[in-house]
Parts: structure tokens; C-alpha cells; sequence
């Protein structure tokens, strides 16, 4: 794959030449349709993956059956790093929300990789950490904040510069994304229309005023 198509953004944006090597030279493309899954929950861990192009929907089932989205990565993003230093089962499932591609990086080819180019270690450590810091804050925001501003944050999170302003997902599908009912979720959303924030239709959500969304995201309590 030419490195001039390797997508410039996201973790992929910050990555060492190495590891931007390894990936064109080692990994293989896997495209997905919307709805396809990549690998399911419970799965075995065998495979880095970057993502060229799309977005994909991280999600959880709890014992009861329901179903929690995690997050949405998009062009640029790095994940399947927790197999490489605890192999085990998938501790998510990965649904491609859009038409996607994705680089698939076996492990054993990571692993040898690393052998012969320890510094390609550092990328991995990296990405750990920042995967281990978002997992903290989730938590944190989870306990502690309250549910308006937990939507708040999620819909900053979900709508980043490069997504642009718009969220194509039900209110539903918001309220999995926070841990909280549809019901509550709905009536939030109609206070922060009538309030000029967001604009509400059957496609998703318009962010009207990021500012404004911004303020009632708190960033000062965590």
C-alpha cells in the first residue's frame, strides 16, 4: 500500500515512520459494508487494525443481554493493541457504521516486527496508554457526571472536526452511547433545541452552536 495513501489523521497522524511502514508492507485490506461485523465480542484477539477509510461502532453486551456503544472511530484510528500485550478474547464488537476499509496487522507479525525493531514498541505503548487514559474518563464521566452533560460530551466526542457537525444516530442509539434512557435522552435534546443548540430531524442530530455545547459539557468538573 503506497504510504501516500495512508490516512494523515488521527493515531495514524502522530505515528512513527516505522510503524507506517510496517503497516503498508505487512498488513492486509479487509473492506466492509455498513451493518458488517469485523469481529464480535468474545472473538479471539489476533489482529491490529487501522482504519484507511469509513467508521466503525465499538460496542459491549452486558450479562442481561443489552447492548452499550462504547465509541466510533474513524479514518486514522488504531485499535486491537490490548491482544499484543494481553492475547484473550475480544472485549468488544467492531461494526462498520459506513463503507470501510481497514488494515488487518496479525500479531505474530507485530511481535516479529517488534524483535527486529524494538523502537516500534514505543508506537504501541502509546496507543495503549491513550487507550487505557479514554477507558479512565469513561469511567470517571460514567459516575460521576450527570446525564445531560455526559450526552453533552459524547456529542463533542462523536462530532470532531473531521466528522463535521452532524451525528447520524437515533436517539436510541444516544442514549446506548451514555448508559441512559431513551425517554431522558429525547427531552434533553428538545430543551437544547428550543435553545438554539442543536437542531433536531429523523437523520440524527445538527449541532447548531459547538460553543454553547461546549459550556454545557462542563470540561471543568473532570
Amino acid at each position: 500500500m503506497p504510504s501516500d495513501h495512508l490516512p494523515q489523521s488521527g493515531f495514524l497522524k502522530g505515528s512513527s515512520t516505522g510503524l507506517k511502514q510496517m503497516l503498508e508492507s505487512q498488513a492486509t485490506e479487509v473492506r466492509l459494508s455498513p451493518g458488517e461485523i469485523l469481529f464480535e465480542q468474545g472473538d479471539a484477539g489476533d489482529a491490529l487494525f487501522a482504519i484507511t477509510s469509513g467508521a466503525l461502532e465499538f460496542s459491549i453486551l452486558s450479562a442481561a443481554g443489552r447492548k452499550l456503544s462504547l465509541d466510533i472511530m474513524r479514518t486514522g484510528a488504531v485499535f486491537g493493541e490490548i491482544a499484543l500485550f494481553d492475547p484473550g478474547e475480544r472485549t468488544a464488537t467492531a461494526t462498520a457504521l459506513e463503507p470501510s476499509r481497514v488494515l488487518r496487522l496479525r500479531n505474530r507479525d507485530v511481535l516479529s516486527e517488534i524483535l527486529r525493531h524494538p523502537e516500534l514498541a514505543g508506537d504501541l505503548l502509546r496507543l495503549a496508554g491513550q487507550r487505557m487514559r479514554w477507558m479512565g474518563n469513561q469511567y470517571n464521566e460514567q459516575v460521576f457526571l450527570a446525564m445531560p452533560v455526559r450526552l453533552a460530551r459524547k456529542l463533542l466526542h462523536l462530532t470532531s472536526e473531521t466528522s463535521g457537525s452532524k451525528l447520524a444516530l437515533s436517539q436510541s442509539d444516544l442514549a446506548e452511547f451514555i448508559g441512559a434512557t431513551r425517554e431522558a435522552v429525547s427531552k434533553t435534546l428538545a430543551a437544547w433545541k428550543r435553545g438554539g443548540v442543536i437542531e433536531i430531524s429523523r437523520g440524527g442530530v445538527v449541532i447548531l452552536d459547538r460553543v454553547a455545547l461546549q459550556g454545557l459539557a462542563e470540561p471543568e468538573l473532570i
